[in-house]
């Protein structure tokens, strides 16, 4: 890093997509070696796809809504909100190592370096989106022996632009988070106040017009909820759909949370400096 200049404005492109590298080929090191971490990815859906939804089938029938054509089984119905969890987990994962790395001083040597923070963070971010992108098929690849897939081989494709949206607004989120978390303890409490409301509050386990049925309140919460846009952007894209009302949220809550984080790891008016991180 010695021999590159400190002025943001004098990196060549070269030097940012090497910059970029070196922090995905970190980030995708720390998930090689954590394997417990991928396992863990994939035993919470697929806990909640052969248990729960084996459980609840014959109970939460589902009737014909968009994007689906015909009736459907409970299990090929909450496929995507298990998605999204493997996503939204690894988010909160990302940020646990963000808070991690501050109290080991490597954040610090990361964000030492003359490349702007914004970039920095960013790289960050893209490089859990990847990792959670990689989680998410592997998901799908036992699901398909389960006979859970798309009507045709291009959801799979079609499905990767959601993936990579939802997990850049769910990471930002977590980014966000780690700014405020001052220690590893205190993030048992984030998963509980944070996490579990998120994924119960949404579209995931059940169609919101159930949820209208018997609560409005709680209806109008989930309307809002930042996972249920993401559930539904991956559900409609799977089935090679687009629906433009969560594409829009995604996309909005996503510039708003990375917009935060980053504001939030400046050490001029961040939460970082004012929490002596």
């Amino acid at each position: 890093m010695s021999n590159i200049e400190t002025s943001p404005e004098g990196f060549s492109l070269r030097q940012y997509a090497i910059c970029l590298w070196g922090v995905v080929w970190r980030e995708g090191l720390r998930f090689l070696h954590q394997r417990e971490r991928f396992v863990s990815a994939l035993v919470r859906p697929l806990v909640w796809l052969f248990i729960f939804a084996a459980g609840f089938r014959q109970v939460l029938g589902i009737s014909i809504i968009p994007p689906y054509e015909t009736y459907v089984l409970y299990e090929v119905y909450i496929a995507p909100g298990l998605m999204a969890m493997i996503q939204l987990f690894n988010g909160m994962q990302s940020s646990l190592s963000m808070v991690y790395d501050r109290e080991m001083g490597n954040m610090r040597t990361l964000l030492v370096s003359p490349f702007p923070r914004w970039f920095l963070l960013s790289a960050k971010l893209l490089a859990g989106v990847a990792v959670s992108i990689l989680q998410v098929y592997a998901f799908l690849l036992i699901a398909w022996f389960w006979e859970i897939e798309p009507p045709t081989r291009w959801g799979y494709l079609t499905v990767l632009p959601a993936l990579a949206l939802s997990g850049l607004m769910l990471g930002a989120l977590g980014m966000l988070l780690s700014s405020l978390i001052k220690q590893l303890e205190n993030f048992a409490g984030v998963m509980n106040f944070v996490i579990f409301p998120m994924f119960f509050a949404s579209s995931a386990l059940y169609p919101l017009w159930r949820v209208q049925e018997s609560s409005p309140w709680l209806y109008r919460l989930c309307a809002i909820n930042p996972f249920t846009h993401a559930v539904e952007l991956i559900r409609f894209a799977y089935y090679q759909k687009i629906e433009w009302t969560s594409l829009a949220a995604v996309s909005a809550y996503a510039s708003v949370f990375l917009v935060a984080a980053i504001v939030a790891y400046d050490p001029a008016r961040g939460m970082i400096i004012r929490k002596g991180g």
